[in-house]
């Protein structure tokens, strides 16, 4: 349960939704200690929530576990309310599904706060989510995101990319014939627009992916791969594909993370 003195809630009053950003190192070789990814005033917050929104139970208990040696938990991990969001919004995103998380949140009217955590970064953002906040706006809840890393914004500050007007296109299409199809328009687009386009990949295609990008794009392309963001192995590349070529660049390996970025 939550503990309505910490959070500032008054008896009777309905509970908040957090959006509480996960470290980016999930899937990677080595997790670098929480508390150098993840502001303390964060670790805090989910440390007293006692209802929680997600993609993975599994996966949320593991973090929640690395949480509780830095802020002890105030509701034990096996007692916790953890909802699984539907595979649907998984897999088809909450923005084509027609999916109505109001009932996700009943915890939040009966005046708990409840938090939302996706896999990786700040929920929503590249993660399905959404539909659980439009949910919370619907019911009139309160919505806080909490500071944490969010990949793409740290992909594109380090790119060189324009930061003035961009665009996340999500995941490409995985077959090689529609993904080459779909990079000539982003290219022909980013050209004419100079607008950047950021997107991602399951890491184990990132080498098909980058192999795709040097033998279909433009010599003068920029391209950007950033990986392993806030982990040790922390790298960013980018360069035009005529240097990629030239200097044999090599990308990210097919277990790390990354977002992938071009424009001209």
């Amino acid at each position: 349960m939550t503990d309505r003195s910490a959070t500032g809630l008054q008896p009777g009053s309905t509970g908040r939704l957090l959006l509480i950003p996960a470290p980016l190192d999930f899937g990677c070789r080595e997790q670098p200690p929480l508390q150098d990814q993840m502001p303390q005033a964060t670790l805090q917050a989910a440390s007293r929530i006692g209802h929680w929104i997600c993609e993975n139970a599994k996966s949320l208990r593991a973090y929640l576990a690395r949480v509780n040696a830095v802020c002890p938990l105030s509701t034990p991990v096996q007692v916790l309310q953890i909802t699984e969001l539907p595979r649907q919004v998984h897999k088809k995103g909450d923005h084509q599904t027609r999916f109505d998380a109001s009932p996700l949140l009943a915890a939040a009217l009966d005046g708990h706060d409840m938090a939302l955590v996706s896999e990786a970064g700040m929920p929503a953002i590249a993660d399905p989510g959404a539909s659980v906040v439009r949910a919370a706006h619907t019911l009139g809840l309160e919505v806080l995101a909490l500071v944490g890393p969010v990949s793409l914004m740290l992909a594109l500050a380090s790119s060189g990319l324009n930061g003035q007007s961009f665009a996340f296109v999500g995941y490409l299409p995985s077959d090689p014939t529609g993904r080459a199809q779909r990079l000539r328009e982003l290219e022909s687009w980013a050209r004419k627009s100079g607008q950047t386009q950021l997107f991602i990949e399951t890491p184990y295609r990132n080498a098909a992916m980058v192999q795709t990008l040097l033998g279909t794009l433009s010599p003068g392309t920029r391209l950007s791969v950033s990986s392993g963001l806030t982990t040790p192995q922390s790298r960013t590349a980018s360069a035009t594909i005529a240097h990629w070529r030239a200097q044999r660049l090599q990308g990210p390996d097919n277990e790390t993370p990354a977002v992938f970025g071009i424009g001209p």
